[in-house]
């Protein structure tokens, strides 16, 4: 049976996966959540296929069965580390091998969080969470975007590069190399250890598991926010990059002097932290006056479905229906 009209939405990260299928007119008929999505490590055939028990719960959800395809009319799947046109290509051509919908879109997962915080296919989006990307859209199908594949191309920003910027000045403060910040004390009291040095060896040796180095971007912010001179310069960096990658963006889309909205999401940006955002805020106006920042923080396969429905020509009431059913309104804030 097809969902005549339907949406299969797909918003794929490192670390889960959603899914949520889609009536034409925005309600939502069957959701399901799974785990990370890593074409990178076992090659897109793989990765798609490790979403297949999603699609079938989803399915499930809304009285439906796989019997026969397609379920519906639009794919629309948002993925981490579809990060360059041909991978997309791949992750496309896997997608269609199931025969889930009649046309497949693959995209950014940065796209999925840029719809869901826009009432038009229309603006910019920046996302910072382990790592950093922007993207942007105009309503003739045009985009802006990064390659965002780290350090490689050039990236800085992301939770990881906050990290690590971070217990590397601690570490420079603490044998001299470096000035003076509160950092040194505040990571030792966060991982209960005696001094700094013992940290970094416990980081070495494996004493302290490498996957908690994340731990210290909140420590930054905590510091940088008591005033900490070290620790308000990185995130003035990070309020820096981010800016720039906006504004390349804004002006490869020729959208410098619009009021467009400017959406920014991702752990490190939904976190709260004033000093980041106020100045992200302040920077962002002196190049692009008329932009709109806003913080957002819902669920990003509702972008997904929002850009499927757009792909189907959709009415504007199935978006507010969807909206409406994920309660969007409330998450939304603009700064």
């Amino acid at each position: 049976m097809i969902v005549p009209g339907g949406v299969l939405a797909f918003d794929a990260g490192n670390s889960k996966t959603d899914v949520a299928l889609v009536a034409a007119d925005g309600s939502i008929l069957g959701t399901a959540r799974g785990g990370g999505f890593e074409p990178q490590n076992i090659g897109a055939a793989a990765a798609v296929a490790g979403l297949e028990p999603l699609v079938i719960a989803a399915a499930a959800a809304a009285g439906f069965e796989l019997h026969d395809v397609p379920l519906v009319q639009q794919v629309s799947a948002c993925l981490a580390n579809a990060d360059l046109p041909i991978e997309e290509e791949w992750l496309a051509d896997a997608f269609d091998s199931y025969g889930w919908a009649e046309s497949v879109h693959v995209t950014n997962d940065t796209f999925a969080l840029l719809r869901a915080g826009v009432d038009e296919p229309l603006g910019v989006a920046v996302v910072c969470g382990a790592g950093i990307n922007c993207a942007g859209l105009l309503p003739d199908g045009r985009t802006a975007r990064f390659p965002a594949l780290g350090k490689l191309t050039g990236d800085w920003g992301g939770g990881q590069q906050l990290a690590e910027e971070t217990i590397w000045a601690a570490a420079r403060a603490d044998d001299g190399r470096g000035p003076a910040t509160a950092l040194v004390s505040a990571l030792s009291a966060y991982f209960g250890v005696s001094s700094l040095t013992t940290l970094l060896e416990g980081f070495h040796l494996g004493d302290v598991p490498a996957s908690r180095k994340l731990e210290a971007t909140p420590v930054l912010f905590q510091v940088a926010a008591a005033g900490d001179a070290v620790a308000a310069a990185i995130v003035r960096r990070q309020a820096e990059e981010i800016v720039s990658m906006a504004t390349v963006a804004l002006r490869r889309l020729d959208l410098l002097d619009e009021p467009v909205p400017v959406v920014l999401g991702g752990g490190v940006l939904t976190a709260g932290h004033p000093l980041l955002v106020d100045t992200v805020v302040r920077l962002l106006f002196e190049v692009a006056p008329k932009a709109v920042p806003r913080v957002v923080d819902v669920p990003p396969v509702v972008g997904a479905a929002l850009l499927g429905l757009d792909q189907i020509g959709a009415p504007l009431e199935a978006q507010a229906e969807l909206r409406a059913a994920f309660a969007l309104e409330r998450s939304s804030v603009e700064v």
